[in-house]
């Protein structure tokens, strides 16, 4: 086979001869080169796209560690500003807890240098190595809302006694007095029983007064809700601390209309009567506590207001 070659003017010509067998190893050698040239570009193209992939997921992934670090940033100075609003709030009302406790020691005629408000109390403690830890932010806003409850309560307490203390009436007041219901009549008694339940013998630690099913329950004496929720057997409870050593606690109720840190008056509605907890039927469950010792509630029952 003779192949001529010519050049791009036409002025020149290369003629050569190949044989079949030696025109075949030239096609093949073409073909083989051209074949390698196109797979070293494929290889390279491929690269290319491979390394775009990456630098896209590297620039995905920083993308979504800085909007996590905006929002902890976020979360942190609303963590600080509750921090900061709770503060302001319970200072303000230490503050006013200083200026009735300064009042009532004065009028008291306390000796104002023991009772200085305007001092820390001294505290103190054996500190031994390796005990200390710091606090988790869970147990600190849970240590924050105790004292919020707390101060509050503290706080109606200074100012039941002052008002107390003004009257000059704290020991009547204080002492339990009349039925606790505005109508009702007496269901069961202080002592053992057979119980409603069971039949057996048990010992009944209050007084159970019957009535309609809405009607008031009322307090017995002035003093501080301590507790108003419901508990097990109670039902619905309320429980007034009225200093002195006495505490009431009306159970069973239907509704209950005051809460926790209520400071109340003698007669007051609390309640409203029901059959909550274990209880045949409407009724209010009476108890006395005096000094955390139940005592039967009846020479207080008809005791004049």
């Amino acid at each position: 086979m003779q192949i001529i070659l010519l050049s791009q003017k036409g002025r020149k010509t290369i003629q050569f001869s190949l044989n079949r067998k030696q025109f075949m190893v030239m096609v093949f050698t073409c073909t083989a080169m051209l074949g390698l040239a196109f797979y070293t570009f494929g290889v390279s193209i491929g690269e290319q796209v491979k390394s775009e992939g990456d630098v896209s997921e590297v620039a995905l992934a920083l993308s979504e560690q800085r909007q996590e670090l905006e929002r902890l940033q976020e979360k942190s100075r609303n963590t600080l500003d509750g921090f900061a609003l709770r503060v302001g709030q319970m200072q303000a009302q230490i503050t006013r807890l200083n200026a009735v406790g300064e009042h009532l020691a004065k009028k008291a005629k306390l000796d104002m240098s023991e009772f200085n408000f305007d001092q820390l109390p001294a505290q103190g403690g054996a500190g031994l190595v390796g005990t200390a830890e710091p606090f988790a932010e869970g147990q600190l806003l849970d240590d924050i809302q105790q004292l919020e409850k707390l101060i509050s309560m503290r706080e109606k307490q200074l100012e039941m006694l002052d008002v107390f203390a003004s009257h000059k009436i704290l020991t009547k007041t204080a002492r339990p007095a009349g039925l606790p219901v505005q109508k009702g009549w007496l269901s069961s008694r202080f002592g053992y029983r057979a119980d409603p339940f069971t039949g057996k013998r048990t010992f009944h630690h209050g007084v159970d007064i019957a009535g309609k099913s809405g009607t008031g329950i009322v307090a017995v004496a002035a003093g501080i809700i301590s507790v108003a929720e419901k508990k097990n057997g109670y039902g619905y409870l309320v429980e007034i601390d009225h200093g002195a050593g006495y505490v009431t606690r009306y159970g069973h109720n239907k509704e209950v209309l005051v809460k926790v840190g209520d400071l109340v008056k003698q007669n007051q509605v609390i309640a409203k009567m029901g059959s909550t907890g274990r209880s045949t039927g409407p009724h209010v469950h009476f108890e006395v506590l005096k000094n955390g010792k139940k005592i039967n509630p009846r020479k207080y029952l008809y005791s004049a207001r």
